[in-house]
């Protein structure tokens, strides 16, 4: 029985004593294998990257890649496996990416009849909360693709609530001019500000501030050349130049075969410490009119339409704070940003096009600002709060001046939103207004948001 007893004990001792050793045998293959396959994409790695430079006329490939035989070179090439896809037409086709955006809008005021008192805009301008009730708010169809070594395409084509659709953006840029320098061509997105340049989609709140809608048409975009030089200092320094043909308010294209706006830009910014970052910057735009219908409130209060020819200088001011314990924005983080537009528009006005027709100088500085901040308080939920207010100054109409009047009112907006982010390509955000847009007529405004993202969108800026 005791012998019995042993030898199955010998028995259960032995049998996991077997297993290990063919498990550490498993193990030390395993091990080899991974070993095996890093070595060959190390090398597969080191080949992609000489042909690289090959491509590129470097003479002189790092130590790593020349200590790399060009036969083993050759050869690891050569094993390489191709994607399917990569092998076929399909690998010439851009990236594509698409934001959906749905908007629900209660106003306590007729958004047919917004207006923002004290400043003249043309007819059929985006501003304001837009129309009541449900609805597709505006969606961005995006495509990309590098072009060869030298230039990349981008296209963004937005789709409007009503249906229609129009080019926000399609141009080329440089990707190999060196010295810090990049050069896009085509129409794009202006580069003054901090706001004018970012997407719809990327904006914290569901509309631009007021002082972008009346200085600026809400967002200025133009055909035309944009070059940036990034200094090669260690503190962030950005120069902007720009040359376009003027096609949007507050100019319009003239026809002439010169540029009709001109904007040059200085941004700077770096870290303070390991928990918080700054930019700053200063822009101005210049831009040119002829015969420009400007929808204005004249003394009775009735809506005219008047025409302007001259020159419009924007200047802008613009600065933003970050903070993020430790540089880690995934838990909690705060931006505070602000931004000061100031117009100036120097010509002639025709009073009343349809029926009085009275031309005489005209000349009107006015300004606007706006202060908001964004915190997050816990991942993915987020809450900001804005303020803002504009300042239409004192307009000279000369011989127009009584006939068009002007009591000074100074337009005002506060906003609160709330947004919750279930994953970097979704979000659902409610925003609640007071808009004191309109003299004598304060706008209770709620909208309820929500935008995705699919397919293969790129970064976002600073």
């Amino acid at each position: 029985m005791i012998r019995f007893f042993s030898a199955g004990l010998v028995l259960a001792l032995a049998a996991p004593m077997g297993a290990m050793a063919q498990s550490s045998a498993e193990i030390q293959a395993l091990r080899q294998e991974l070993e095996a396959l890093r070595s060959s994409y190390e090398a597969r790695l080191q080949a992609l990257e000489q042909k690289l430079r090959l491509a590129q006329g470097t003479a002189a490939p790092p130590a790593d890649v020349a200590a790399v035989p060009m036969p083993a070179v050759a050869s690891a090439v050569a094993a390489m496996p191709v994607p399917a896809a990569a092998a076929g037409a399909n690998s010439f086709n851009p990236a594509l990416s698409l934001i959906l955006s749905g908007l629900y809008t209660r106003t306590s005021q007729d958004p047919a009849n917004y207006r923002i008192s004290g400043f003249a805009m043309p007819a059929g301008g985006e501003i304001g909360p837009g129309a009541r009730g449900l609805g597709l708010a505006e969606s961005e169809l995006g495509l990309s693709a590098s072009i060869d070594p030298y230039l990349r395409g981008v296209a963004n084509i937005a789709l409007h609530p009503d249906d229609s659709v129009s080019v926000e953006e399609a141009y080329i840029q440089t990707t190999a001019l060196g010295g810090g320098l990049s050069l896009k061509a085509g129409r794009l997105l202006s580069g003054v500000g901090y706001l004018n340049g970012q997407h719809a989609h990327t904006w914290d709140f569901v509309d631009n501030p007021l002082a972008y809608q009346a200085i600026l048409g809400t967002q200025y975009g133009d055909d035309g050349l944009q070059l940036r030089w990034l200094a090669p200092t260690e503190q962030y320094l950005e120069f902007t130049a720009e040359l376009g043909r003027g096609r949007s308010f507050p100019g319009n294209a003239s026809g002439g075969n010169g540029a009709g706006m001109a904007a040059l830009g200085l941004h700077s910014g770096g870290d303070i410490g390991l928990s918080h970052n700054w930019r700053a910057g200063i822009s101005l735009l210049q831009a040119k009119a002829r015969d420009l219908n400007l929808e204005a409130t004249d003394a009775t209060g009735a809506t005219v339409t008047n025409a302007f020819s001259g020159s419009t200088q924007v200047l802008v001011a613009d600065a933003v704070w970050k903070w993020a314990p430790n540089g880690n924005a995934t838990r909690t983080n705060f931006k505070l940003q602000g931004e000061y537009l100031r117009s100036r528009r120097d010509g002639s006005l025709v009073y009343h096009v349809a029926a009085v027709a009275n031309a005489d100088s005209y000349r009107a500085v006015q300004s606007g600002w706006y202060l908001q901040g964004i915190y997050q308080f816990m991942p993915r939920w987020r809450l900001g709060l804005r303020t803002e207010r504009l300042d239409p100054g004192t307009p000279d109409y000369a011989s127009n001046t009584v006939a068009m009047g002007g009591s000074g009112y100074r337009a005002s907006k506060q906003s609160l939103m709330i947004d919750f982010n279930p994953s970097e390509f979704s979000r659902v955000r409610l925003q609640l207004a007071q808009d004191r847009a309109r003299e004598g007529r304060s706008d209770s405004q709620l909208f309820l948001q929500y935008q995705t993202s699919l397919g293969a969108h790129g970064g976002h800026s600073y």
